[in-house]
């Protein structure tokens, strides 16, 4: 691989991440041994920008799969391919990952299929390798290679789980949503909005949280508040920009919704 291939996958401008905990030296360490990484928490809490910021961190380009159920095992590993001049093999982006000593990140990994996920075993104990059947090639994974998954376990279920064969391949970290001053700076840093606009946002979220299991899904995110944030900064009033970011995204249930409606109307009316 060209060193012109490696540098589209390097992150140059650093990410702004506000660490919650130890999770950023508790990294570094399992990268310093090659340990795959399972990030755990509910969704948008930052746990894309946490990779993104530990690839700029240690300098390492980072490919990113966004993983669906229609995702096969040859969406990642490669396949075969017509073009003018017959059949050429192209890698797919954990092989290019495995080659080139990129940090691969498998964001949402149960949502491919449970055949699809084992190919990622051999590259994640001691063979470090990943064998392409279909060309007959064996890729032992370059020295910096590392890989990352990430899941949400309140969505978990007996078909939408990872096997325990998977699970124990992975050093796990838990994520959840920042605490209340740490989400404001978050806001404030992503935004530009003032300290109240920021701190009422996160009391909106709070109590939204406390809903989960009781009609919500899933609380507000620290992604969804940064988008509201951002509509405030604008010059969208705030009501209607919670509306839009906060609560239309999260329910069609009407009676949730004038619950959470309310709850924005005790902060901005």
């Amino acid at each position: 691989m060209s060193v012109r291939n490696v540098e589209q996958y390097r992150i140059i401008k650093q990410p702004y991440y506000l660490p919650i905990g130890n999770e950023v030296a508790l990294f570094e360490a399992a990268y310093s041994v090659r340990m795959p990484v399972n990030l755990k928490g509910p969704t948008g809490c930052g746990k894309t920008r946490f990779v993104e910021y530990m690839a700029w961190r240690l300098g390492r380009p980072l490919i990113t799969v966004a993983c669906n159920e229609d995702m096969t095992a040859s969406d990642l590993v490669g396949r075969f391919l017509l073009d003018k001049d017959g059949t050429v093999w192209q890698d797919g982006p954990l092989a290019t990952a495995a080659r080139l000593g990129a940090i691969c990140y498998l964001d949402e990994v149960v949502e491919a299929r449970q055949d699809t996920t084992v190919v990622i075993h051999p590259l994640t104990d001691h063979r470090r390798t990943l064998p392409l059947d279909k060309k007959g090639e064996l890729i032992t994974a370059h020295a910096d290679f590392q890989l990352v998954i990430s899941y949400n376990p309140g969505y978990q279920s007996l078909m939408k789980d990872l096997k325990q064969s998977t699970k124990q391949r992975f050093a796990a970290l838990d994520f959840d949503y920042p605490k209340a001053e740490l989400e404001t700076e978050i806001l404030i840093n992503e935004t530009g909005i003032q300290r109240d606009i920021a701190e009422k946002l996160v009391q909106i979220a709070q109590r939204a949280r406390n809903l989960k299991g009781h009609g919500l899904d899933e609380g507000i995110s620290t992604r969804l508040l940064v988008y509201a944030g951002q509509l405030i900064h604008k010059g969208i009033d705030p009501v209607a920009a919670c509306s839009m970011t906060l609560v239309r995204p999260l329910t069609d249930d009407p009676d949730m919704r004038d619950t959470l409606d309310a709850a924005v109307g005790t902060f901005f009316n």
